[in-house]
């Protein structure tokens, strides 16, 4: 059993972090990451992918299809798996997580700042603005991570994703986000790995030079996934294919050690 930190990274094409994130391609190039390139699911938006990314159940599976569906997800998450599990959650996490995992409407002055066991995501800083500061997102990770000692944590960064909404995904704005994104890994996961963490970062999608993420491109499917710990070799070899991004939730609960990972 492991404890796991997983880290997405919203609106990061594959070919954007190929180009821009020499940290990530360092370790990958040192054998201390494996790194893979695969499609998202269908529809690219991103509610949905964040319900797939926890299920390992497709949108269309999973019947959410749009970001104005706020239901909670239907199915069990791999938040709810981990709880009942006596597995300590968190989540630095815009609030949509909030609101599949826990509880929905999601209202600030309850769920901001979330300390209750009994849910799904027990322990979390959740934000709403789509330009919150990663820096800050991450202090907010950290934050939880010392103080509530969690088995498994999400981080999940909007900057990457909003920055290619105001300025088109092939611009410099864009671009300086996956650079800085890059940065902030260089200095977080050295010091999470130190601590006995596993670590898994990937996208929900990519982006457009439009500005969008509903096209059916590779600017837009393909999406980076990286690995880092020696953790993920048992689930990885026995998965018997390349992972798919329906493979992540499940990959995830068995470095966790939760039984009925499938």
């Amino acid at each position: 059993m492991s404890r796991l930190i997983f880290v997405l990274l919203d609106g990061l094409r594959a070919a954007a972090a190929d180009s821009h994130m020499g940290f990530m391609a360092a370790l990958t190039e040192h054998g201390d990451a494996r790194r893979l390139t695969l499609d998202c699911a269908l529809p690219p938006l991103s509610r949905p992918l964040y319900a797939t990314l926890i299920t390992g159940r497709t949108p269309a599976e999973l019947g959410l299809f749009h970001n104005g569906d706020a239901r909670p997800c239907p199915v069990p998450t791999l938040f709810h798996k981990a709880r009942d599990a006596r597995r300590v959650t968190a989540a630095a996490a815009y609030y949509w997580f909030s609101e599949l995992c826990n509880r929905s409407p999601f209202d600030p002055g309850r769920d901001r700042l979330t300390l209750d066991a009994a849910l799904p995501i027990g322990h979390g800083l959740f934000y709403q603005r789509d330009d919150y500061p990663d820096e800050e997102l991450f202090h907010d990770a950290e934050a939880l991570r010392r103080r509530c000692a969690p088995d498994l944590l999400l981080v999940h960064s909007m900057n990457i994703d909003n920055a290619g909404h105001v300025s088109g995904g092939h611009n410099a704005a864009y671009r300086q986000a996956v650079r800085e994104a890059d940065r902030l890994l260089s200095l977080w996961i050295p010091l999470w790995q130190a601590a006995g963490y596993a670590v898994c970062v990937t996208a929900d999608h990519g982006m457009h030079a439009d500005g969008q993420h509903d096209d059916l491109v590779d600017d837009v499917r393909r999406v980076p996934l990286w690995f880092i710990g020696d953790a993920w070799r048992g689930p990885l070899d026995a998965l018997g294919h390349a992972p798919r991004q329906t493979d992540i939730a499940r990959l995830c609960l068995e470095v966790l050690g939760v039984q009925g990972a499938s």
